[in-house]
Formats: structure tokens, C-alpha cells, sequence
């Protein structure tokens, strides 16, 4: 288990050192799975201890901006976190970076959430989440875990050219937009004129945001399974630890 600064890999270590007094500093981070333990009931999701005063202490710091970059919508993410800082809030994997969707794509967003309810309702267990920018068919709590598959499955298969599929962890996102988290940690970088990022994720949609940056930012998978990430750590304590190492180093 990685639970402490000492505990992380040598080359984790060594590249928090490098971008440590690299300015401006974009610190960021999913939620759900790496700041946060994944829960039956997304709404229970709260986060770990510890973290909402290393997440302080980094945005404390001069030249540094911390931002939460999430498949929540901004609002959920805000509300169940219940983080409150000069924090930058990215959502729905990138789509609510300036503002809400416009009526058009929340139009299209409906249409096909009232697609998939009747594919849902069927299977036990299932639940439709509509998002700001997505809809999304969540079968963690299916206890048929061939049902469960079948249904994501039947729901990958309505998706036409115009939806983006965000597969993950025991769910499946269809987005109406082509936002991902890469190109919304290119534009923030962009805008802050960032030096270096540190990016921190766990689930398939995360790889957006490794393969999107560069090899003098650092990268870090929270978790098993394949990676474009530099780093790995093996569980939630490691990622805090990453964040604390570098709260230590920024002093």
C-alpha cells in the first residue's frame, strides 16, 4: 500500500522535484476514484481525509493554481466534494469549462437520455445519470454482471457519429460533445501559461489527459491497468501522498 511520501517510486519523486520550482504550476487532479473513494451512490462520495488541506496548502501557494477536472458536471462536483478554494472546476470531461451547454446540445442531451431509460429500466441494479453535457449508464450495483455487460453494450451500439463514448469503470458515457480531459488541461495550461502540470487519474477516461501532456509535465496513474501515465501509485493514500510530497517541496 502507498501511503506516505517515502513510499512513492524514486522517479515519481524526482520528477515532483523537477517541476516543483517550475512557475506558473498547474496542479491537477480527477475526483471520483483518486481524491475521492468510488461509491455505489455517487452522491456519497466524499473526499478522503487529508485532502482538502493539501489541496490548501498547494493552492496557497504563489504561482500555483490548482484545478479539479472531473466527469461530474462542475455543479455536482462542487455540491458533493463540497471543496471550496481559488480552485479552477473543469466538468464533464472537459465540456463545462466557461459555462453551461448551450440549449441545442442540452436538447440532444435529452433525446437521448429518453433512448436509453428503457434499456436501463430493464436490467436490475442499472441507473441512467444525465449530466450537463452526457448521459451516462452506471451498472456497478448489477448484480448479473453478464446483464450488466450486455447492457452496456446495447447502449454503446444507439451511439451514432455524432456522441462521443467515455467508457469506465462499471459505466459507460455518452457525451454530446467532443471535450476530453486532454484538451481541456492543453487549454487551461494555455491560458495560465503554465511551465509544467501535474495530472492525477484513474479511469479510462484520465488517459486523455497523459497522453495530452508533455514529458516535462508529470503524469500519474491511482490504480491498476494499462497507462499512458509516467508514474503509478497503487490507491487513494498514494495519490495523496504525491500531493503531499509536493506541498513539502513548493515550501
Amino acid at each position: 500500500m502507498t501511503s506516505s511520501p517515502d513510499a512513492l517510486p524514486p522517479g515519481l519523486v524526482t520528477g515532483l522535484g523537477a517541476i516543483a520550482a517550475r512557475r506558473p504550476l498547474l496542479v491537477a487532479s480527477d475526483y471520483d476514484g483518486v481524491l475521492a473513494r468510488l461509491r455505489d451512490d455517487p452522491s456519497d462520495a466524499v473526499p478522503e481525509a487529508g485532502v482538502a488541506e493539501v489541496l490548501a496548502r498547494l493552492a496557497a501557494v504563489d504561482g500555483v493554481t490548482v484545478a479539479l477536472v472531473s466527469g461530474r458536471g462542475v455543479a455536482d462536483l462542487q455540491r458533493t466534494s463540497g471543496l471550496s478554494g481559488p480552485y479552477r472546476w473543469v466538468g464533464s470531461h472537459g465540456a463545462e469549462f466557461d459555462g453551461p451547454l448551450a440549449g441545442e446540445l442540452a436538447t440532444r442531451r435529452d433525446a437521448l437520455a429518453a433512448r436509453l431509460e428503457p434499456l436501463v429500466s430493464r436490467v436490475a441494479g442499472a441507473r441512467l445519470e444525465v449530466k450537463p453535457a452526457s448521459v451516462a449508464v452506471h451498472v456497478r450495483q448489477v448484480v448479473d454482471r453478464v446483464a450488466g455487460t450486455a447492457l452496456l453494450d446495447e447502449a454503446g451500439s444507439i451511439a451514432d457519429s455524432s456522441l462521443t463514448k467515455k467508457p469506465g469503470k462499471d459505466v459507460l458515457e455518452l457525451a454530446v460533445t467532443d471535450a476530453d480531459k486532454g484538451s481541456a488541461l492543453v487549454r487551461l495550461g494555455a491560458e495560465l501559461g503554465a511551465a509544467a502540470t501535474l495530472y492525477l487519474g484513474d479511469d479510462l477516461t484520465d488517459e486523455d489527459g497523459f497522453r495530452a501532456l508533455g514529458p516535462g509535465d508529470v503524469t500519474v496513474k491511482v490504480g491498476d491497468g494499462a497507462t499512458a501515465a509516467q508514474h503509478r501509485v497503487a490507491d487513494l493514500p498514494g495519490a495523496l501522498a504525491v500531493l503531499r510530497q509536493l506541498a513539502d517541496l513548493l515550501v
